[in-house]
This record gives structure tokens, sequence and C-alpha cells, in this order.
């Protein structure tokens, strides 16, 4: 078994913690991403619990065992990194094999692993060239494949598709996902990129400033996200965020800052008279409709043919983002009044960030 957790783990080089606590429980078999912007520690984190890293604080425990003393090539564990790291004088059967051969297994068993996962990354016709001789998605495959051949307990991917382009990444994360299936594997993967967590993970982990902000399954933390930095951070296009305060004398009542008010549910939410609020309505939430509670004046328009993207500001200049499903004849310059269109509204204290959703 190969249930990864994580107690209280701390990174400090000097004075500068960089890694702050970190409290994770991962399952066996589970894929879990670790995804935040950059300089979060998501990539410091993975070092730590592959043994590339030594850790500060707390422990790290594989498959019931703590293994902070533990090297990195006695952990059972495998890495994919960003870089393709393949040795360039070797053809792709070589650099399958080369792990093997360091351990000294025998050449029968290392030939049947070899052509098994050649066949499963679907790359036995590439056995015979050198890396120079690869497309950027055959190298990450081959690189993947060394990875796979030496059947770790747990993988770790460390931003392995950020080289390729958008087409190929799109096809890379789906055969990432397929290879996780068969092989029921844990899995640990880093991205900064946002959609790739969200199509790829079992279980998502929000970094920010060494921080976790959130741990749960994907639509979790798109449907009720704790605070304004994971509300900003899963989805895209991102949510919008608009400042007001509840009315002092009606707790049902939002006023923003423009002067405009909007209702707020009767229950559902913690809000206070007189509170500072920031309310969170995703673009797809919002539709034009005559006399709606928001203004927004169009700054640009994004046509797709099967959707559209209007960008503008409201009175007070803050930013708003509207999603249409089909055509849209607006125009730059143009204001357009938008009303929320379902009851999915989030609401977030302004001063701390959390969100006031109860339950």
């Amino acid at each position: 078994m190969a249930r990864i957790e994580l107690k209280d783990v701390r990174k400090s080089y000097g004075a500068a913690d960089v890694i702050k606590g970190i409290d994770l429980d991962i399952a066996h078999g589970e894929f879990c991403v670790f995804v935040g912007p950059s300089g979060c520690g998501k990539s410091t984190l993975l070092r730590m619990i592959s043994g590339l890293e030594p850790i500060s604080g707390g422990d790290i425990v594989i498959g019931g065992e703590v293994v902070n003393d533990i090297p990195a090539a006695d952990r059972g564990l495998a890495m994919v990194f960003q870089s393709y790291a393949l040795y360039p004088h070797m053809t792709v059967r070589q650099n399958l094999s080369f792990g093997l051969e360091n351990i000294n297994t025998p050449k029968a068993e290392i030939t049947r692993k070899v052509d098994e996962v050649s066949k499963m990354l679907q790359i036995e016709m590439l056995l015979d060239r050198r890396p120079k001789d690869l497309s950027g998605g055959q190298r990450q495959r081959v690189a993947i494949g060394r990875a796979v051949v030496r059947e770790p307990r747990v993988f770790l991917f460390d931003e392995p598709l950020s080289n390729l382009d958008a087409e190929l990444r799109v096809d890379m994360r789906g055969e990432i996902t397929s290879l996780h299936r068969r092989l029921e594997n844990t899995m640990i993967y880093v991205t900064h990129d946002q959609v790739e967590a969200m199509t790829m993970a079992d279980k998502i982990a929000v970094l920010r400033l060494g921080e976790l902000e959130q741990f749960g399954r994907p639509l979790d933390l798109y449907n009720n996200p704790a605070n304004i930095f994971v509300a900003g951070f899963i989805g895209s296009p991102k949510m919008n965020f608009l400042k007001g305060r509840v009315a002092a004398d009606n707790r049902e009542v939002l006023e923003f800052e423009t002067g405009e008010t909007l209702p707020l549910p009767a229950t559902g939410f913690a809000q206070r008279p007189g509170q500072a609020v920031t309310l969170g309505i995703r673009p797809n939430h919002l539709a034009i409709v005559e006399g709606g509670p928001v203004t927004m004046e169009v700054k640009s328009v994004e046509q797709l043919g099967g959707e559209a993207y209007v960008y503008g500001a409201l009175k007070n200049s803050q930013p708003i983002t509207l999603h249409l499903p089909g055509q849209i004849g607006a125009s730059i310059g143009e204001s357009l009044t938008l009303s929320p269109t379902s009851s999915e509204i989030h609401l977030f204290d302004t001063d701390s960030g959390l969100t006031l959703r109860m339950g």
C-alpha cells in the first residue's frame, strides 16, 4: 500500500520558511495534484516527498513507514521532471533499461518490462531511436516509460507537460490519466495550471506561500471554495469578485461600492448587518437582464462561435467577466445590466477572505 501522509511538514532556508506546516493524507491509488502560483512551494514539497530535498520538520510517511531519513533511491518512488532528462547518447531502449540494469535485473526481465511499457505508451516503434530524433511528446512518453518500468509504489510528476504545445498538452493529460487507471498506483502531480488539476485529479491540494489553502475533490473546491484565493484560482475564467457591505438594517441586502444593491439569501450564509463582504459569482452564472442590479461597461469581446466572453468594468472600475453561450452583439463602450442566473453565488468576509457559507 502506498498511502502518503504529511504530518506538519516544514522547510526553511535559514530564517525563510518556505513550507509552513503541511498536513495531507493521500490515499493509496489516488491521483493528487499540487496546484498553486509560482513560488507557492509545490515543487519543493514534491522534492521533499521524493527525498531529493531534506525536510526541516514534521514527518513524511509512505506506506506506514516514516521516510524522513531514508535516501531517495530507497523510497520506492519514481519521478518525472519538467525537463525530460534523457541520456542523449542512448537509444530509447537503453534509456528505458538503464535503471533496471543498475540494480542488476536479469536481462530477460529487463526485455519483458521494456517491451510491456513501450507497448503501453505506444513507443515500441521508437526503441532504436535517440532522443534527438524524437518530438517533445515522444520524449515525454519515454521519460514516463523510464519511471513506469521500475514499477514504483508512487509516481511523482513535476510539471511534466509545461514544455509541450497546447494541443499536445491536452493529449498527454489524457494519456497520463489513462496510465493512472491502468496502473492504479498513487500519483502526485505538480502544476500551476488549474485546468490540468481539474481534469486529472482525484484530489487537489491548493498551495499559496508555503501553506495549504484547501484540499479536496476538484468539484468540491469549485463549488465550495474555502476562501477568496481558492475561489479565484479554481475555475476558468476566474470568478468575479464584487466588493460591498451588508445593509446595516437588513442582512438580506448587499450594497455594492457602486451604490447598486442585490438581494442575499436568507439562509446558507453567516453574514452580519453592516459587514464588509465580497460577492463571488462565476462568469457563466451572470446574464444580461434589463434593469439588472449590476452595470458593466464593455471593454472587449471574444466571439468563439459557440460561446462568447465579454470583459468589462463596473462603475468603480472593478473588472468583471461575462461568459455566455452562443454569440453576442455587444460593442465596446456599451453598458450592460447583469443579474445572477442561479443560486450559485459565494460570499466571503472581505477582511479575512474566508467563506461565509454555512455547513
